[in-house]
Protein backbone atom coordinates (compact mmCIF):
# COMPACT_ATOMS: atom_id res chain seq x y z
CA UNK A 1 0.00 0.00 0.00
CA UNK A 2 2.53 2.45 0.92
CA UNK A 3 4.23 1.74 -2.49
CA UNK A 4 1.64 2.20 -4.60
CA UNK A 5 0.76 5.42 -2.36
CA UNK A 6 4.03 7.00 -3.90
CA UNK A 7 3.29 6.09 -7.28
CA UNK A 8 -0.38 8.22 -7.03
CA UNK A 9 1.74 11.25 -6.33
CA UNK A 10 3.75 13.11 -8.20
CA UNK A 11 7.37 14.39 -6.86
CA UNK A 12 8.31 17.39 -5.10
CA UNK A 13 11.06 18.49 -6.98
CA UNK A 14 12.04 20.94 -4.44
CA UNK A 15 12.71 17.92 -2.41
CA UNK A 16 16.51 17.03 -1.40
CA UNK A 17 16.52 13.99 -3.00
CA UNK A 18 14.92 15.11 -6.08
CA UNK A 19 17.30 17.87 -6.49
CA UNK A 20 19.80 15.19 -5.79
CA UNK A 21 18.60 12.96 -8.58
CA UNK A 22 18.48 15.63 -11.30
CA UNK A 23 22.14 17.24 -10.40
CA UNK A 24 23.50 13.78 -10.77
CA UNK A 25 21.96 13.58 -14.23
CA UNK A 26 22.85 17.13 -15.09
CA UNK A 27 26.28 16.10 -14.14
CA UNK A 28 26.31 13.10 -16.05
CA UNK A 29 27.49 10.93 -12.45
CA UNK A 30 28.08 7.34 -12.90
CA UNK A 31 24.88 5.37 -13.22
CA UNK A 32 25.19 3.14 -10.09
CA UNK A 33 25.30 6.70 -8.09
CA UNK A 34 22.12 8.15 -10.01
CA UNK A 35 20.10 4.70 -9.30
CA UNK A 36 20.83 5.57 -5.44
CA UNK A 37 19.69 8.97 -5.84
CA UNK A 38 16.45 7.42 -7.54
CA UNK A 39 16.00 4.66 -5.11
CA UNK A 40 15.93 7.59 -2.48
CA UNK A 41 13.57 9.30 -4.47
CA UNK A 42 11.07 6.68 -4.43
CA UNK A 43 11.62 5.42 -0.04
CA UNK A 44 13.92 2.20 -1.43
CA UNK A 45 12.71 1.42 -5.09
CA UNK A 46 12.13 2.83 -8.75
CA UNK A 47 8.55 3.56 -8.71
CA UNK A 48 6.51 4.74 -11.61
CA UNK A 49 6.49 7.92 -10.21
CA UNK A 50 10.25 8.39 -10.58
CA UNK A 51 10.65 7.01 -13.54
CA UNK A 52 7.95 9.82 -14.30
CA UNK A 53 9.84 12.22 -12.46
CA UNK A 54 13.01 11.19 -14.38
CA UNK A 55 11.26 11.85 -18.03
CA UNK A 56 9.48 15.07 -17.15
CA UNK A 57 12.66 16.90 -16.08
CA UNK A 58 15.41 14.75 -18.42
CA UNK A 59 14.48 12.37 -20.57
CA UNK A 60 11.64 14.14 -22.11
CA UNK A 61 14.32 16.56 -23.90
CA UNK A 62 16.75 13.99 -24.71
CA UNK A 63 18.64 16.49 -27.03
CA UNK A 64 19.92 18.29 -24.18
CA UNK A 65 22.08 15.75 -22.84
CA UNK A 66 25.06 13.56 -23.92
CA UNK A 67 23.01 10.74 -25.75
CA UNK A 68 25.84 7.74 -25.18
CA UNK A 69 25.64 8.68 -21.35
CA UNK A 70 21.60 7.98 -21.39
CA UNK A 71 21.60 5.35 -23.17
CA UNK A 72 24.03 3.58 -20.48
CA UNK A 73 21.50 5.29 -17.49
CA UNK A 74 18.33 3.77 -19.60
CA UNK A 75 20.09 0.29 -19.67
CA UNK A 76 20.39 0.46 -16.20
CA UNK A 77 17.06 1.91 -14.72
CA UNK A 78 15.47 -0.26 -16.94
CA UNK A 79 17.07 -3.35 -15.57
CA UNK A 80 16.81 -2.24 -11.93
CA UNK A 81 13.38 -1.70 -12.14
CA UNK A 82 12.62 -4.96 -13.94
CA UNK A 83 15.06 -6.77 -11.10
CA UNK A 84 12.87 -5.49 -8.52
CA UNK A 85 9.57 -6.72 -10.41
CA UNK A 86 8.38 -3.25 -11.01
CA UNK A 87 6.66 -1.73 -14.03
CA UNK A 88 8.85 0.21 -16.61
CA UNK A 89 6.87 3.29 -18.11
CA UNK A 90 6.88 2.41 -21.51
CA UNK A 91 8.81 5.64 -23.61
CA UNK A 92 11.04 4.37 -21.25
CA UNK A 93 11.52 1.17 -23.54
CA UNK A 94 10.82 3.41 -26.51
CA UNK A 95 13.76 5.77 -25.99
CA UNK A 96 16.35 2.99 -25.10
CA UNK A 97 15.05 1.09 -28.00
CA UNK A 98 15.92 4.27 -29.64
CA UNK A 99 19.35 4.68 -28.71
CA UNK A 100 20.18 0.88 -29.03
CA UNK A 101 19.79 1.57 -32.91
CA UNK A 102 21.39 4.49 -33.03
CA UNK A 103 24.47 4.59 -31.15
CA UNK A 104 27.42 1.99 -30.62
CA UNK A 105 28.65 0.97 -27.56
CA UNK A 106 32.22 2.22 -28.51
CA UNK A 107 30.80 5.95 -28.58
CA UNK A 108 31.37 6.80 -25.20
CA UNK A 109 34.32 7.91 -23.57
CA UNK A 110 36.74 8.62 -26.58
CA UNK A 111 39.61 10.08 -26.08
CA UNK A 112 38.55 13.04 -28.48
CA UNK A 113 34.78 13.36 -27.10
CA UNK A 114 33.31 16.68 -25.57
CA UNK A 115 30.43 16.98 -23.93
CA UNK A 116 28.56 19.46 -21.44
CA UNK A 117 27.90 18.99 -18.11
CA UNK A 118 25.87 21.14 -16.00
CA UNK A 119 27.49 21.33 -12.28
CA UNK A 120 24.46 22.49 -10.03
CA UNK A 121 26.10 23.87 -5.75
CA UNK A 122 22.84 23.36 -3.94
CA UNK A 123 22.94 25.84 -0.85
CA UNK A 124 21.86 24.83 3.04
CA UNK A 125 18.51 26.77 3.27
CA UNK A 126 19.89 30.07 5.22
CA UNK A 127 23.36 29.74 4.19
CA UNK A 128 24.66 32.66 3.60
CA UNK A 129 23.77 35.86 1.73
CA UNK A 130 24.54 34.74 -1.07
CA UNK A 131 21.92 32.35 -1.88
CA UNK A 132 19.31 35.14 -0.85
CA UNK A 133 20.81 36.61 -4.16
CA UNK A 134 20.37 33.87 -6.43
CA UNK A 135 16.52 33.61 -5.22
CA UNK A 136 17.48 30.25 -5.32
CA UNK A 137 18.53 26.83 -3.54
CA UNK A 138 20.95 26.13 -6.74
CA UNK A 139 23.36 27.89 -9.00
CA UNK A 140 24.13 25.78 -12.04
CA UNK A 141 26.92 25.97 -14.52
CA UNK A 142 27.31 24.63 -18.07
CA UNK A 143 30.83 23.52 -18.70
CA UNK A 144 31.57 22.05 -22.24
CA UNK A 145 34.41 19.40 -20.88
CA UNK A 146 36.20 15.73 -21.93
CA UNK A 147 35.06 12.79 -20.63
CA UNK A 148 39.06 11.36 -20.36
CA UNK A 149 40.38 12.77 -17.31
CA UNK A 150 43.53 10.63 -18.02
CA UNK A 151 44.60 10.49 -21.86
CA UNK A 152 44.69 13.29 -24.03
CA UNK A 153 42.63 16.47 -23.10
CA UNK A 154 43.29 16.46 -19.30
CA UNK A 155 43.14 20.15 -19.52
CA UNK A 156 39.30 19.75 -20.41
CA UNK A 157 38.31 17.65 -18.03
CA UNK A 158 36.47 18.54 -14.42
CA UNK A 159 39.25 17.96 -11.66
CA UNK A 160 38.40 17.34 -8.09
CA UNK A 161 40.52 20.22 -6.97
CA UNK A 162 39.15 22.41 -8.80
CA UNK A 163 35.30 21.24 -7.83
CA UNK A 164 36.98 22.10 -4.14
CA UNK A 165 37.96 25.70 -5.20
CA UNK A 166 34.56 26.19 -6.84
CA UNK A 167 32.86 25.26 -3.40
CA UNK A 168 35.21 27.07 -1.20
CA UNK A 169 34.69 30.16 -3.58
CA UNK A 170 30.59 30.15 -2.99
CA UNK A 171 30.88 29.45 0.28
CA UNK A 172 33.37 32.24 1.51
CA UNK A 173 32.46 35.00 -0.71
CA UNK A 174 34.30 37.76 1.20
CA UNK A 175 37.54 36.16 0.61
CA UNK A 176 37.29 36.78 -3.02
CA UNK A 177 34.77 39.60 -3.55
CA UNK A 178 36.06 42.74 -4.42
CA UNK A 179 39.41 41.27 -5.17
CA UNK A 180 42.14 41.05 -8.37
CA UNK A 181 41.77 37.48 -8.82
CA UNK A 182 44.00 35.41 -10.73
CA UNK A 183 43.97 31.71 -11.91
CA UNK A 184 46.91 29.60 -13.14
CA UNK A 185 46.27 26.43 -14.84
CA UNK A 186 42.05 27.41 -15.32
CA UNK A 187 40.99 23.97 -17.13
CA UNK A 188 38.07 24.85 -18.02
CA UNK A 189 37.33 27.83 -16.55
CA UNK A 190 34.97 26.68 -13.61
CA UNK A 191 36.73 28.40 -11.05
CA UNK A 192 36.48 31.55 -13.13
CA UNK A 193 32.74 31.50 -13.18
CA UNK A 194 32.59 31.33 -9.17
CA UNK A 195 34.85 34.04 -8.61
CA UNK A 196 32.97 36.19 -11.37
CA UNK A 197 29.42 35.03 -9.87
CA UNK A 198 30.92 36.48 -6.35
CA UNK A 199 31.64 39.79 -7.90
CA UNK A 200 35.62 39.67 -7.49
CA UNK A 201 36.68 43.15 -9.20
CA UNK A 202 39.06 41.27 -11.77
CA UNK A 203 38.84 37.82 -12.58
CA UNK A 204 42.27 36.87 -15.25
CA UNK A 205 42.26 32.86 -15.88
CA UNK A 206 45.39 31.56 -17.23
CA UNK A 207 46.61 28.03 -19.30
CA UNK A 208 48.99 26.91 -21.20
CA UNK A 209 47.58 24.70 -23.86
CA UNK A 210 45.66 26.70 -26.75
CA UNK A 211 43.07 24.36 -27.26
CA UNK A 212 42.29 24.14 -23.53
CA UNK A 213 42.38 28.01 -23.80
CA UNK A 214 39.79 27.99 -26.34
CA UNK A 215 37.34 25.66 -24.78
CA UNK A 216 37.74 27.85 -21.65
CA UNK A 217 36.57 30.75 -23.88
CA UNK A 218 33.82 29.08 -25.11
CA UNK A 219 32.44 27.75 -21.32
CA UNK A 220 32.64 31.42 -20.36
CA UNK A 221 30.45 32.18 -23.20
CA UNK A 222 28.39 29.75 -22.92
CA UNK A 223 27.65 30.99 -19.23
CA UNK A 224 26.99 34.63 -20.44
CA UNK A 225 30.35 36.11 -19.51
CA UNK A 226 31.57 38.67 -21.16
CA UNK A 227 35.53 38.42 -22.50
CA UNK A 228 38.22 40.51 -22.78
CA UNK A 229 35.78 43.05 -24.30
CA UNK A 230 34.55 46.22 -23.57
CA UNK A 231 32.33 47.74 -20.95
CA UNK A 232 28.63 47.12 -22.77
CA UNK A 233 27.28 50.54 -23.06
CA UNK A 234 24.26 50.94 -20.10
CA UNK A 235 25.87 48.11 -18.61
CA UNK A 236 24.99 47.83 -14.84
CA UNK A 237 28.52 46.26 -13.27
CA UNK A 238 28.81 43.81 -16.05
CA UNK A 239 30.71 39.82 -15.06
CA UNK A 240 34.17 40.60 -17.11
CA UNK A 241 36.92 38.06 -17.54
CA UNK A 242 40.21 38.02 -19.23
CA UNK A 243 41.35 34.87 -20.35
CA UNK A 244 45.69 34.35 -21.16
CA UNK A 245 48.22 31.73 -22.88
CA UNK A 246 50.78 31.36 -20.13
CA UNK A 247 52.78 28.48 -20.72
CA UNK A 248 55.02 28.59 -17.46
CA UNK A 249 58.20 27.30 -19.02
CA UNK A 250 58.22 30.10 -20.85
CA UNK A 251 56.63 32.90 -18.89
CA UNK A 252 58.96 36.03 -18.17
CA UNK A 253 58.67 38.49 -15.20
CA UNK A 254 57.88 41.36 -17.97
CA UNK A 255 54.93 39.16 -18.98
CA UNK A 256 53.48 39.57 -15.88
CA UNK A 257 54.31 42.92 -15.10
CA UNK A 258 51.15 44.17 -15.14
CA UNK A 259 49.42 42.03 -12.97
CA UNK A 260 48.97 42.61 -9.48
CA UNK A 261 46.47 40.32 -7.83
CA UNK A 262 45.08 40.19 -4.43
CA UNK A 263 44.28 37.01 -4.62
CA UNK A 264 46.36 33.76 -6.93
CA UNK A 265 44.39 30.43 -7.31
CA UNK A 266 45.29 26.80 -8.56
CA UNK A 267 43.49 23.44 -8.69
CA UNK A 268 45.71 20.78 -8.89
CA UNK A 269 48.85 22.40 -10.42
CA UNK A 270 51.30 20.11 -8.22
CA UNK A 271 51.50 17.24 -10.24
CA UNK A 272 54.60 17.03 -12.92
CA UNK A 273 57.65 17.45 -11.20
CA UNK A 274 59.14 18.81 -14.37
CA UNK A 275 56.58 21.74 -14.70
CA UNK A 276 57.39 22.50 -10.62
CA UNK A 277 60.22 24.90 -10.80
CA UNK A 278 58.68 26.74 -13.62
CA UNK A 279 55.43 26.68 -11.62
CA UNK A 280 56.81 27.94 -8.32
CA UNK A 281 58.71 31.34 -10.49
CA UNK A 282 55.10 32.15 -11.81
CA UNK A 283 53.81 32.01 -8.46
CA UNK A 284 56.55 33.79 -6.66
CA UNK A 285 56.03 36.84 -9.43
CA UNK A 286 52.78 36.76 -8.94
CA UNK A 287 52.90 36.98 -5.16
CA UNK A 288 55.76 39.56 -5.13
CA UNK A 289 54.92 43.52 -5.23
CA UNK A 290 58.08 45.09 -6.14
CA UNK A 291 58.64 48.47 -6.76
CA UNK A 292 58.32 48.62 -10.39
CA UNK A 293 55.73 46.78 -10.98
CA UNK A 294 53.07 47.75 -7.71
CA UNK A 295 54.48 50.18 -5.49
CA UNK A 296 54.99 53.26 -7.44
CA UNK A 297 54.20 56.16 -4.84
CA UNK A 298 51.29 58.47 -5.59
CA UNK A 299 49.51 60.74 -2.95
CA UNK A 300 52.21 60.27 -0.27
CA UNK A 301 52.25 56.67 -0.18
CA UNK A 302 55.26 54.83 1.02
CA UNK A 303 57.00 51.89 -0.02
CA UNK A 304 59.52 49.88 1.44
CA UNK A 305 61.34 46.67 -0.24
CA UNK A 306 62.46 43.10 1.88
CA UNK A 307 65.61 42.06 0.98
CA UNK A 308 65.87 38.14 -0.94
CA UNK A 309 64.40 36.71 -4.42
CA UNK A 310 60.65 37.25 -2.76
CA UNK A 311 60.63 40.82 -2.12
CA UNK A 312 57.33 41.88 -0.34
CA UNK A 313 55.86 45.41 -0.38
CA UNK A 314 53.52 47.48 1.74
CA UNK A 315 52.18 50.66 0.19
CA UNK A 316 51.17 52.90 2.93
CA UNK A 317 48.01 54.79 2.97
CA UNK A 318 46.94 58.35 4.30
CA UNK A 319 44.44 56.01 7.21
CA UNK A 320 47.69 54.33 8.28
CA UNK A 321 46.77 51.30 6.91
CA UNK A 322 48.45 48.82 4.63
CA UNK A 323 47.28 47.11 1.82
CA UNK A 324 47.33 43.08 2.34
CA UNK A 325 50.27 41.32 0.55
CA UNK A 326 48.38 38.70 -1.80
CA UNK A 327 47.98 35.33 -1.16
CA UNK A 328 47.58 31.82 -3.31
CA UNK A 329 45.06 29.39 -2.21
CA UNK A 330 46.29 26.47 -3.98
CA UNK A 331 44.18 23.02 -4.23
CA UNK A 332 45.77 19.75 -4.49
CA UNK A 333 45.45 16.02 -4.22
CA UNK A 334 48.30 14.03 -3.55
CA UNK A 335 49.13 11.84 -5.78
CA UNK A 336 52.73 11.34 -5.30
CA UNK A 337 54.47 12.59 -1.97
CA UNK A 338 57.89 12.73 -3.51
CA UNK A 339 56.83 15.26 -6.05
CA UNK A 340 55.02 17.16 -3.50
CA UNK A 341 57.86 17.11 -1.37
CA UNK A 342 59.63 18.80 -4.23
CA UNK A 343 57.35 21.23 -5.00
CA UNK A 344 57.38 22.19 -1.15
CA UNK A 345 61.60 22.33 -1.27
CA UNK A 346 61.38 24.33 -4.22
CA UNK A 347 58.65 26.47 -2.86
CA UNK A 348 60.93 26.96 0.73
CA UNK A 349 64.07 28.16 -1.31
CA UNK A 350 61.79 31.34 -3.56
CA UNK A 351 61.07 32.54 0.37
CA UNK A 352 57.51 31.03 -0.16
CA UNK A 353 55.64 30.83 2.80
CA UNK A 354 53.61 27.56 2.75
CA UNK A 355 50.41 26.84 5.07
CA UNK A 356 47.57 24.00 5.20
CA UNK A 357 44.50 25.32 5.63
CA UNK A 358 43.01 21.47 4.97
CA UNK A 359 41.44 22.13 8.71
CA UNK A 360 40.89 25.36 9.02
CA UNK A 361 39.31 26.78 6.03
CA UNK A 362 36.74 24.37 4.74
CA UNK A 363 34.20 24.64 1.90
CA UNK A 364 30.25 23.77 2.44
CA UNK A 365 29.37 20.74 0.56
CA UNK A 366 27.45 22.67 -2.19
CA UNK A 367 28.27 19.36 -4.28
CA UNK A 368 26.79 16.72 -2.07
CA UNK A 369 25.06 14.48 -4.70
CA UNK A 370 28.14 14.26 -6.67
CA UNK A 371 29.43 10.81 -4.79
CA UNK A 372 32.44 10.79 -7.52
CA UNK A 373 33.65 13.61 -6.03
CA UNK A 374 35.10 13.63 -2.37
CA UNK A 375 35.79 16.86 -0.35
CA UNK A 376 37.99 15.24 2.10
CA UNK A 377 40.48 13.96 -0.07
CA UNK A 378 41.86 17.32 -1.71
CA UNK A 379 44.08 19.59 0.33
CA UNK A 380 44.33 23.08 0.73
CA UNK A 381 47.37 25.08 0.85
CA UNK A 382 47.95 29.20 1.00
CA UNK A 383 50.78 30.25 -0.23
CA UNK A 384 52.45 34.11 0.54
CA UNK A 385 56.25 35.71 0.14
CA UNK A 386 58.18 35.54 2.99
CA UNK A 387 58.72 39.05 4.55
CA UNK A 388 61.76 37.98 6.27
CA UNK A 389 64.74 40.65 6.15
CA UNK A 390 68.10 38.98 5.66
CA UNK A 391 69.85 39.25 8.78
CA UNK A 392 66.74 39.94 10.88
Amino acid sequence: MATAAVEEQELDPSLPACVNLISAILAMEPSDLVISHARACGGGSITESVQKFIWDHCLSTPGDFYAPYLKIFLKKLISEVEFDHGYVLDYLYELYAQYMTSFKDDSFGKRDTRVCKRISYIFPDGCSELQSKQHSRALVFTLQCSLNMLEGDTGCSIWPSSLFLSELILSHPKLFSNKSCFEIGSGVGLVGLCLAHVKASKVILSDGDLSTLANMKFNLELNHLNIETDMPQGSENPIMVKCMHLPWESTSESQLQDIVPDVVLGADVIYDPVCLPHLVRVLAILLNRTKSDSCKPENGDACDESVGRCKVVYNGRADGKSKEAPVAYIAYVIRNIETFDYFLSLAKQANLDIMDLSDSLKPLNLLRYMQSYNQTHVKLLSITCSNRVMGA
